[in-house]
Parts: structure tokens; C-alpha cells; sequence
């Protein structure tokens, strides 16, 4: 038998293992950082409405509260008469969906932040931005995407 033949098999080194692991792991959360797709004219986090699309009317919408529409991952909120805003419904602490609309203000059920439904500002921490706003149009009794 020669010495060659007791010679351990040679492979990557444990930093080259490593490195090629920790490159794959920022691949992925890279990736799924970027899954929204980009070409979405609304900045707003809310779903996939296309513009036009018809969410709700005015007469769903309480005066001083709002309504939650899930599809589309709007809250319309009806600050004062005839006002009406639109917000995301992702809270902006943790990106739980915000499920009621109460007392003035939209409500996050996972930590209890809470924001305006006049501007979508915090109004309760943990959440430290507000929501983003939604663009919408009102046209006659309709409440459309805009």
C-alpha cells in the first residue's frame, strides 16, 4: 500500500462551507424582502385592487368611523361628513392586519397600536409610523381604488 492511498480525501474548507451557507441564507431573505412585486403604482402596501376597482360605498362607511375591507387591504375611514380617507390595513409595527375601526381611531389586535382615522397617524404605540394612505376616488355612492 502507498502512501497515497491514506491520504483523507480533500473538500471545501469549513469556511468555504460557511460562507457559501451564510451567502445562500442573504440570498433568500433577500428575495423574499423584494417578493412584492415592484411594479405596483400603489405604495401603499395595500393588495393587488387595480385602479377603478370598486371597494365599497359611502352609505358601508360610519360617520367618525370606518370599514375594513380585506381584498383589498383597505381601511376607509369617514373622519367628518362626507370625508372620506383610505388607509393600508398592515400595521406599520409588526405588519399585522388592523381589524376595527372604534372610538375615532383603526385598531391593530396584535400589540394594540392605534391610528387616526383622520390621517393615519399613531395614536398608541408600540407603532411608531403611521399607516400609509391609500389613494381612493368617491364617485356618487362608489368608493373606487384610485
Amino acid at each position: 500500500m502507498t502512501s497515497e492511498s491514506l491520504q483523507p480525501l480533500t473538500g471545501p474548507s469549513r469556511r468555504t462551507v460557511v460562507a457559501t451557507v451564510g451567502a445562500a441564507g442573504i440570498a433568500v431573505a433577500l428575495t423574499a424582502c423584494g417578493s412584492q412585486d415592484s411594479g405596483d403604482k400603489n405604495a401603499s402596501g395595500a393588495g393587488a385592487g387595480a385602479a377603478g376597482t370598486v371597494i365599497g360605498k359611502t352609505s358601508d362607511i360610519p360617520e367618525g368611523g370606518g370599514k375594513i375591507f380585506t381584498e383589498p387591504g383597505v381601511v376607509v375611514t369617514q373622519p367628518t361628513a362626507g370625508t372620506f380617507k383610505a388607509f393600508s390595513t398592515k400595521c406599520t409595527h409588526k405588519g399585522c392586519p388592523v381589524t376595527s375601526v372604534a372610538n375615532g381611531v383603526i385598531v391593530c389586535p396584535c400589540h394594540h397600536s392605534e391610528f387616526s382615522i383622520e390621517d393615519g397617524s399613531v395614536k398608541r404605540v408600540p407603532a411608531t409610523q403611521p399607516l400609509p394612505a391609500v389613494q381612493i376616488t368617491v364617485s356618487g355612492d362608489e368608493i373606487k381604488l384610485a
